[in-house]
Parts: structure tokens; C-alpha cells; sequence
């Protein structure tokens, strides 16, 4: 591979490696790491001419493939922390009715 060529694929390769790490991330539940790398994709789309070569296509389908299994994993992880949260709620009604708390705050009469 020619330098010139390898340079033109720079950017994409850029890009691979911020779909990887973003993978990496999801696929571990750091949302926080996520947020930290998230401003990236601007440098790295201003950085890409309009059309891109040809041999980029490969490239950019790896990396469109590797996004969608991060929106999945990011998919899995709201589920997590949905049935996390559900779990904690119900955990905190029991615990309230075995104390003797009113589970449902009482209705105030409005016709009084």
C-alpha cells in the first residue's frame, strides 16, 4: 500500500477505532467513558472529504456494522437499569408496607 493511499484511508481508519472504543465501552456499561469520547465525531467527520474513496468503502461498512452492535448493547443496557430501577421500586414498596407506611400517599377529600 502506497503512503498516499494509506493517507487517504486515515480518516476512516479514525473512524473504525472510535466505533471499536465505543463498542468497547457499551459492551462494559461505561456511559460516562461514552460521554467522555462522544465530542470526537466532529473532528473525525470534518476531517473526511465528501466522497470517499473507494477503497474506504470496507472500512465504513465495518464500522457501520460495529455501531449497530453499539446501539444494541446500548439498547441492553437501558433495559438493565429499566428492570434495575423496577426492581428497586418494588423492593421499596414491600419494605414500606411491611413498616406499616401507606404505600399510596392518602387522597385528600375535596368535597370537605
Amino acid at each position: 500500500m502506497s503512503s498516499q493511499h494509506a493517507q487517504a484511508l486515515a480518516p476512516y481508519r479514525a473512524i473504525l477505532e472510535q466505533v471499536e472504543l465505543e463498542l468497547e465501552h457499551a459492551g462494559r456499561g461505561e456511559v460516562d467513558e461514552l460521554a467522555g469520547i462522544a465530542s470526537r465525531w466532529e473532528q473525525l467527520l470534518a476531517a473526511l472529504p465528501l466522497k470517499p474513496p473507494e477503497p474506504a468503502r470496507a472500512l465504513l461498512e465495518q464500522a457501520r456494522l460495529m455501531h449497530e452492535r453499539t446501539r444494541i448493547e446500548l439498547m441492553r443496557l437501558r433495559e438493565a437499569v429499566l428492570a434495575e430501577h423496577l426492581t428497586a421500586t418494588r423492593a421499596k414498596r414491600a419494605a414500606a408496607g411491611y413498616g406499616g407506611e401507606s404505600v399510596r400517599p392518602p387522597r385528600l377529600d375535596r368535597s370537605a
